[in-house]
């Protein structure tokens, strides 16, 4: 399959352009940003409290973000807020023209976009699924990740020279036009009407469930586990690149900037080899070769202070920081469903956006313990070591997984007729399991267990009558009655429908239900 197979749909092509036009934006905003506050008495204090303003919105709102996302019309809620970003840059922009910003305005209007790109990330990323067949997310993931490092290439440079001859305020301009430029391809887009739930969830449950969900995921858990061990000791090139081309390479601004595209091209080549390494490698083998990789660019560029060495040593970094990080983000898409993706991907933007900052801030500090080179040594260690993990941790990507909805369950016939918030509600499965039948119809119990916390339950347990030893009796606390309504209306996927129908070929027909309501509960 090709690399560009899903530019081909005109929705995705559409929106890949606009999201481009976006990034580009916002790496062009940071520089703008940045050079405004460069001139000021404490110079080193504001440029960096810049990174942070666009930054900590999201590690503090990505999944909240994703909440939203999953509760609301993807295509509204990303259209709002680049109406709202428009806005916000449109005023930065007059402000900045009319030598109206000072610093801590600045800092405030930094924060603003950057809040807008939290809102921004995890949502688009449920989106993809929507508008690309299911066989093409790993070509679609790999094209997100070649936009990111053209935007990443682009937007500094283009910033640059806009601030060079025109000043900050043409590219907190353009800024404002990349919003307008994405706002119009949402408004040509006609996105279907959703189905399953007939009701939006609470914000307050919804951001629970999302969080149990991936707390009872392993595939979900091991992904973003091992985002964080190469993303974390990975950051030091991006974070301290700077400090390499000028004290290690005796390089400039347009050394700094070829270095830069060094990684960009290795990224671009990462996303055109990308389906043969999903062809040849599993998920776990490659895993290895990033690392290994990964972990030996570090070491030449500690150890080779040669920018015709580190050059080609930064394409082949790209390279594996693009085949690694897509490959991770692909599975994720791949496996979470629809009721919770966008949720998934904010814990996914919270972990990946997170491991970056501790890890600048980790290597800045360890550069100034012990110098630049040994700390890129350190990291190579650490990037190294993390690989190694991948024997007792390895990655299971959910693939060939059935991760589409399944609305299985019996609709409830109760005589008592709850409020959606009556709760806790106590559900109670009773099977009837022959003796040569236990021990695997326990077995079997645990992939159930996983279903019912993963989709809603807070508590489960498995009980076997004392006085009727084939009698097992299934209990789960769901938090509402609500809660439990969804577990019927669309949370359930394919897999969920097998393990059910594995652990009911072991039990002598299927099981009686019955749901318990609180007792003080008055119909």
């Amino acid at each position: 399959m090709s690399p560009w197979a899903p530019l081909r749909a005109p929705v995705f092509r559409m929106l890949w352009i606009a999201v481009l036009a976006s990034n580009v934006g916002t790496w062009m905003q940071t520089v703008g940003a940045q050079w405004l506050v460069v001139h000021e008495n404490d110079a080193a204090r504001w440029v960096s409290l810049v990174q942070t303003a666009t930054t900590l919105p999201v590690l503090l709102l990505a999944l909240p973000s994703g909440t939203l996302a999953d509760t609301f019309d993807r295509r509204r809620l990303l259209l709002t807020v680049q109406v709202m970003l428009l806005g916000a840059g449109t005023a930065l922009t007059v402000l900045t023209a009319l030598d109206r910003m000072p610093p801590g305005l600045l800092l405030i209007f930094t924060f603003l976009l950057g809040v807008g790109q939290a809102l921004t990330l995890p949502t688009w990323q449920a989106v993809i699924p929507e508008i690309v067949p299911r066989d093409e997310l790993p070509s679609a993931s790999a094209l997100g990740a070649v936009n990111t490092n053209l935007a990443r290439s682009a937007g500094p440079a283009v910033a640059g020279l806009l601030v060079a001859h025109i000043g900050s305020a043409a590219v907190f301009g353009l800024n404002a036009v990349s919003f307008a430029v994405f706002a119009a391809a949402l408004l040509l887009w006609r996105r279907p009407p959703r189905t399953g739930a007939t009701h939006a969830e609470r914000f307050g449950p919804a951001l629970r469930a999302g969080e149990r969900y991936a707390r009872y995921s392993p595939v979900v858990r091991g992904l973003l586990l091992r985002v964080a061990l190469f993303v974390l000791p990975g950051s030091v090139i991006w974070g301290l690149l700077p400090l390499v081309a000028h004290q290690e390479l005796g390089m400039g601004a347009s050394g700094y900037g070829i270095l830069l595209a060094a990684l960009g091209v290795g990224a671009i080549a990462g996303a055109l080899l990308m389906p043969r390494v999903r062809e040849l490698l599993t998920a776990n083998q490659l895993v290895v070769a990033a690392g290994l990789i990964y972990g030996g660019a570090l070491i030449v560029v500690a150890l080779v202070p040669d920018r015709y060495v580190v050059t080609p040593a930064l394409v082949a970094a790209g390279l594996a920081w693009m085949t690694q990080v897509s490959r991770m983000n692909a599975s994720l898409q791949l496996f979470l469903p629809n009721w919770v993706r966008a949720r998934g991907f904010g814990l996914y933007q919270v972990v990946f956006a997170g491991s970056q900052a501790v890890g600048a801030f980790l290597w800045g500090q360890v550069t100034e313990w012990t110098g630049l080179r040994t700390t890129y040594l350190i990291a190579a260690a650490a990037m190294l070591a993390g690989t190694v993990t991948v024997i007792w941790l390895p990655v299971h990507d959910g693939d060939g997984a059935d991760r589409s909805p399944a609305v299985y369950w019996a609709e409830p016939h109760l005589m008592l007729q709850p409020h959606l918030d009556e709760g806790p509600v106590l559900v109670t499965a009773v099977y009837q399991v022959a003796e040569e039948n236990h021990e695997a119809f326990t077995e079997a119990m645990k992939a159930v267990r996983g279903s019912r916390l993963r989709t809603g339950a807070t508590r489960w347990g498995l009980f076997r009558d004392g006085a009727e030893p084939g009698k097992f009796v299934e209990v789960y606390q769901v938090p509402t009655w609500e809660e439990h309504l969804r577990q019927h209306e669309g949370r359930l996927t394919g897999s969920d429908e097998q393990a059910e129908e594995k652990a009911e070929k072991l039990a002598r027909g299927p099981a009686e239900v019955s749901h318990l309501l609180p007792a003080d509960y008055a119909d």
